[in-house]
Formats: structure tokens, C-alpha cells, sequence
């Protein structure tokens, strides 16, 4: 019923107005066939009468051609059967996720109601949000340990992107994972994401880095490599996520201890006009994210596009019907004669 209602319309309601005059006169022709009344005092006189008049007659006949009246008013109003069709253009913003997959992404130092969580379960969940909440943005993602990797191209298929996204885990040794090489390549990360970037005609275009560590491998520096993507017009916000005590397990890296180097992250920030933030817990990572999704508005525009499909072919055929089916039925059965 409800999707009857969502879909059905009137392209032009005022004809059904005729509808008032077309009820008074069924209620009149009600109102004169029931005062009549005639008394017979002779039973075989009022068998004899009915054996002449077609009592059927004006019991089908009238009411077919009271059909046809009414479905011509319908038909007169037009009605259609539509669908209501959202065309999203996108904002213009292109964005680039640079996502940290070195072994330190396992260490277990953020909380969520009392449960250790790793920085990667931390992270993967936030950045989902953040994709969740910009439907109309342009994204992609690399994930990147001792080397960056493609893991998603600059799409509108966020549905596939959170699949990406979802689908990220650690390298150990001895598992087959994302990225055999250990390690943080924080510049080749940057320079990779811009060459994703360098290409598109956005208006915007923007890189967030998300990382708990110093970058240690690779083979162009995170400045030099943030230099190059400002004279892109990139813009890069870093995320640094963890807390200086956070440990890894040392029987899979050498360094257990995990490494910051806010300076460079903040350096990369500032030079490209973006932002630096560091996160130490589960919330404080939320506020970044939204934090960010708040500075880079969107401007897309939403179009309706509306699909009518006419049923006045059909309620005009149906309206003829009954009234070619009201026409023969009488003529057929003419009523009684004085």
C-alpha cells in the first residue's frame, strides 16, 4: 500500500472536482427510484407486469455508464505512476588515504569500553566512518609498510572502498600478508598517493596520512616528498595514532618500542596547508576524523530526476469499455414503454 502511495499521482487534480456533480447526480437517481411505490391488490396483475418490464436492465446498464463517466474523469486528471530517480554529482574533492600497515599497527594500546583494541582494528574502524560520512567525495587508498601498495583507486564505489579498507592486515613472519616488506615508508606513501592525485582535475585534492611510527624505509623522504605534492596542490593531513609506552611483541620486530617523529609529520602538515594531529586513544582518533571532515566541506549538488509513466492510455481504453459495454446492454434491453 505505502509504495501505491509513494508512486502513484494526479498530474492535474482539479478535474477530479467534477467528481462532486458526478455523486450528486448518482445520489439523485438513488433518491427518485426509491420514492416510487405502486400497490397491487391483484397478485396476478403484478406477475403478469413483471413478466414485461427487464428489471435488470437499468441495474447494469446505469451503473456501467456511471463507470465510464467517473473513469473519464480520471482519465481527465491525468494520472501517472512515478519514480523519483537521485543523481549525485560529486563534490569535487578527490582524497587520498595513506594507511600504515608496519608491525607496529598490532600493538594494543587503545581502549574501547574497557576492551584492548590494536591501532589497525582502531584505525580501520575510524577511517570507515569517515568514508561512511562523505558520499559524494572521490576516494582511494594506499597501504603501505616498507613499501606503498594500491589498495583501492580513487573511487565513488565506497561500498568496495570500505571492502578495501576492511580487507587490510598486518605481515608477519611466516603469514602471508598485504606487504612483505617491514617497515614505515612514510615519503614513498606520499609520493605515490600524489601521483594518484597529480592526474585528476579536482578542485581539491587532498592526502590523509594515518601512522604510528617514523618513516625508517623507502626511497624519497617525507619532506621532499611533501614538497613535490605541494607544488601539486595537495594538501596533506597527518594522523599520528598510539602512545609513546605502546609496545609490539619483540619475537616480530627487532625495535618493540614504537617510534614517533611529530616534527616531520607536523612539517608535512604545514607545508601542504594541511593539518597535524596525534591521537593517543580511541576517542581523540573519532575527533580528529570528524575534525578533518569538518574542515573539507562539500559542495555536490543533488538532482531529482523524475520518471512519470502516463496511465491515461489505459483508464481512457477502460473508460471506453464501459461505456460501449453500458451502450449495447441497453440497447439490447430498452426499458418498458407506456
Amino acid at each position: 500500500m505505502n509504495n501505491f502511495i509513494d508512486h502513484f499521482r494526479f498530474a492535474q487534480p482539479g478535474w477530479l472536482l467534477l467528481l462532486i456533480p458526478a455523486l450528486i447526480l448518482l445520489l439523485l437517481r438513488r433518491g427518485k427510484g426509491s420514492e416510487a411505490a405502486v400497490v397491487f391488490p391483484n397478485l396476478s396483475v403484478l406477475v403478469s407486469l413483471g413478466q414485461k418490464v427487464r428489471r435488470t436492465t437499468w441495474g447494469i446498464g446505469v451503473p456501467l455508464a456511471f463507470l465510464a463517466l467517473i473513469s473519464s474523469i480520471f482519465a481527465m486528471a491525468r494520472p501517472v505512476w512515478r519514480n523519483e530517480y537521485q543523481s549525485r554529482s560529486a563534490s569535487g574533492i578527490d582524497i587520498m588515504l595513506a594507511f600504515d600497515l608496519s608491525l607496529s599497527m598490532e600493538i594494543d594500546d587503545f581502549e574501547d569500553q574497557g576492551q584492548k583494541l590494536q591501532r589497525l582494528d582502531v584505525a580501520k574502524k575510524v577511517v570507515d566512518d569517515f568514508i561512511s560520512r562523505r558520499p559524494e567525495d572521490r576516494i582511494g587508498l594506499i597501504a603501505f609498510a616498507g613499501r606503498p601498495r594500491d589498495a583501492s583507486p580513487i573511487t565513488l564505489d565506497h561500498q568496495w572502498l570500505r571492502n578495501a579498507l576492511n580487507s587490510l592486515r598486518l605481515t608477519k613472519l611466516g603469514q602471508i600478508g598485504t606487504i612483505q616488506e617491514s617497515g614505515t615508508a612514510i615519503g614513498s606513501a606520499i609520493a605515490a598517493a600524489s601521483i594518484r592525485l597529480e592526474a585528476r582535475d579536482a578542485k581539491s585534492k587532498i592526502i590523509i596520512l594515518t601512522t604510528d611510527g617514523a618513516s625508517n624505509s623507502g626511497k624519497i623522504s617525507p619532506l621532499e616528498a611533501a614538497a613535490h605534492a605541494k607544488t601539486l596542490g595537495i594538501k596533506i593531513y597527518t594522523v599520528a595514532i598510539g602512545t609513546e609506552e605502546g609496545r609490539v611483541d619483540p619475537s616480530v620486530q627487532a625495535f618493540p618500542y614504537s617510534e614517533f617523529d611529530l616534527p616531520t609529520l607536523q612539517k608535512i602538515a604545514s607545508m601542504t596547508g594541511g593539518e597535524q594531529y596525534h591521537a593517543k586513544d580511541f576517542e581523540s582518533l573519532k575527533r580528529t576524523f570528524s575534525t578533518i571532515d569538518q574542515l573539507e566541506k562539500t559542495d555536490a549538488k543533488t538532482l531529482t530526476i523524475i520518471d512519470d509513466r502516463e496511465l491515461f492510455p489505459w483508464v481512457v481504453g477502460f473508460s471506453l469499455l464501459a461505456a460501449l459495454g453500458a451502450a449495447v446492454y441497453i440497447s439490447l434491453n430498452p426499458p418498458p414503454t407506456a
